[in-house]
């Protein structure tokens, strides 16, 4: 009996499996997630929108019994009812009370009547009208606003009160406020004020607001009865501690077995509670439209995939994955990979296009190869050959002695040292010379742009004895010098130090370059690094704002002893730069 092998499953059976693994798992998540946030989203909607209507509501509310407790100030700072509650007021004065109430309800319509009683029942009102016979003081009402010692209380609707009205308004229509008028300096309570405040101004307040399809608003007053409420419903079976719990809320209830969501939020200065009602019902139907549009939209992908997946798989895997395993071979840097396949289609043609142009590809790079190599020397020995030079160096000589001769010891140190440099520099046309001679070399180069620098450009020039006779490549320095004066000193605010080094380390030639000028920042030292990581010995040299020199330096020492030499650069903004060359140590050929 054979044993079960994954790679004997053909490919397209693959794909159809990964397809559906791939798209059926995170569907399924999908829709979850979608079910759950979509519920959430229109809950938290819900919720902000009421709690926004809510306070647009508490703000009406709070308006309102402001205005209310402005009358009750304005009243017990009028002189004539001061004189009231002192039980001195005359006739006159009553009137002139009463005359004031009026004003007062025609500055503030929601006012349905306003009473004044002093501490001896006697009473003064513009629309209410208390019983000669009875003491009004004795009334709940009256109780109530002596127990809150001068502070302004809403009481809610009135209940089995003696007082009535000239318009008639019944209990159902007005909202009572009271404040008692308080002795500063005795503390007794002189008189108590009632204000009737028109309920339909709060039924107008919420009647204005869209809750939405099925919701509504209702407002309870702080111990919990209704103020206002279009369905008496509404609150059947709903403990009334649930608003008092915290400031604002919400939570869910069920009302003749059907689930409403409550929302409700506490008005501080009124101490009333304003409460939104909406069914769930209406949201549960929102996310199950949204869900059965996700689930059909999700089945239509896994049609859609599965057929193409069958349809492709069958005529295209298996000839793709040949030609893709082979590419990769080539990407690896096998140019001898062939693709070996009789087929007559397009895969067939594109495989043997392949193995052609493999064949080119390499010609091409044995070629240039040569080519380049050959291009490099070129442009080196180039380098030298713009000038003449046997005729440069014994002008120069001349100069250096018609200037000695003179007395100009400057001039003459300085063609002194422009004549050492072309010497070195020219060194009989070898690319090899000793670490001594390029030291000298390099020396002439700083004495020369010393001159032109003076005290902004210091030097350093440290070899190390063991390391004099060694092997190094001719003009390896003063690239990197260059570099050092140009970018480091320069750039720099004040004098500046160039310090040279050069010591053997195991079996390696360590050169240093060390400025204490501008140096670069992080980003500027990392494009750098990474262009010189780029060169290499036989390819052409690139434009670059970093320095020609310094390029060509790299690319010289890893054409002549390989890419595992080179410069390195260290840096760092404001504190300087070091570049670091790597040599083999070895002994010139040509030492004499």
């Amino acid at each position: 009996m054979n044993k079960w092998k994954l790679n004997d499953i053909p490919i397209k059976h693959k794909l159809v499996t990964l397809l559906l693994i791939v798209t059926i798992v995170p569907a399924i998540f999908l829709s979850i997630l979608i079910a759950v946030t979509v519920e959430r989203v229109i809950e938290e909607q819900v919720t902000e929108n009421t709690l926004q209507l809510i306070g647009q509501v508490n703000k009406s509310l709070e308006y309102y019994a402001g205005n209310m407790q402005n009358v009750s100030y304005l009243l017990s700072l009028d002189p004539e009812v001061e004189a009231f509650l002192k039980g001195e007021g005359t006739e006159e004065e009553h009137y002139a009370i009463r005359q004031f109430m009026q004003r007062l309800t025609t500055l503030y319509p929601e006012a349905a009547g306003i009473l004044v009683v002093n501490n001896k029942g006697e009473a003064v009102s513009n629309e209410l009208y208390a019983p000669a016979d009875q003491n009004v003081t004795e009334e709940d009402w009256y109780r109530q606003a002596v127990e809150g010692a001068g502070i302004f209380k809403m009481i809610g609707q009135p209940k089995d009160r003696l007082i009535t009205s000239h318009v008639h308004y019944g209990e159902d229509e007005i909202v009572s406020v009271v404040r008692a008028i308080v002795d500063p300096e005795t503390k007794q309570v002189k008189g108590v004020i009632l204000i009737d405040l028109k309920l339909r101004v709060i039924a107008e307040a919420v009647r204005n607001l869209n809750p939405g399809k099925a919701g509504s608003f209702m407002v309870l007053d702080e111990n919990g009865k209704a103020v206002y409420m279009p369905d008496a419903s509404l609150l059947s079976g709903v403990p009334v501690s649930r608003f008092k719990e915290k400031e604002a809320g919400t939570f869910s209830a069920s009302i003749e077995g059907t689930e409403h969501q409550f929302i409700y939020q506490n008005q501080p200065f009124t101490n009333w509670t304003t409460v939104g009602v909406f069914s769930t019902k209406e949201s549960i139907a929102e996310v199950r439209t949204i869900n059965f549009f996700v689930v059909c939209f999700i089945f239509l992908i896994f049609f859609v995939a599965i057929t193409a997946a069958y349809v492709l798989s069958n005529s295209m895997s298996r000839p793709i994955l040949r030609v893709i395993s082979f590419i990769r071979k080539v990407e690896k840097g096998d140019l001898a990979a062939r693709y070996q396949d009789d087929r007559k289609d397009e895969i067939g043609v594109l495989g043997r296009s392949l193995n052609h142009m493999l064949m080119q590809i390499q010609k091409l790079v044995a070629v240039n190869k040569v080519q380049e190599q050959q291009k490099r020397e070129a442009e080196l020995r180039s380098l030298q050959a713009h000038i003449k030079p046997h005729f440069l160096y014994n002008t120069l000589d001349t100069i250096n002695w018609m200037a000695r001769k003179r007395g100009a010891e400057d001039v003459a140190d300085v063609v002194d040292s422009l004549s050492t440099l072309f010497r070195i520099g020219l060194s009989k046309g070898h690319d090899i010379i000793s670490l001594k001679d390029e030291a000298a070399h390099i020396e002439s180069y700083l004495r020369i742009q010393k001159a032109r620098y003076k005290d902004k450009l210091n030097y350093s020039l440290d070899v190390d004895s063991e390391a004099e006779g060694a092997a190094v490549l001719k003009l390896v320095l003063q690239p990197v010098v260059e570099n050092a004066i140009y970018h480091g000193i320069k750039e720099r605010r004040g004098p500046g130090h160039i310090r040279i080094n050069a010591f053997k380390q195991a079996d390696t030639l360590v050169l240093t370059v060390e400025d204490d000028g501008a140096g670069m920042n992080e980003e500027r030292l990392e494009q750098i690094r990474t262009k010189l990581a780029s060169v290499q010995a036989d390819a052409p040299m690139q434009k670059t704002d970093f320095g020609y020199g310094m390029m060509n330096v790299q690319a010289r020492i890893q054409l002549v002893f390989g890419p595992v030499y080179g410069i390195q650069i260290e840096s760092c903004q404001n504190a300087g730069t070091k570049a670091t060359i790597h040599l083999p140590f070895t002994r010139p050929l040509n030492a004499e």
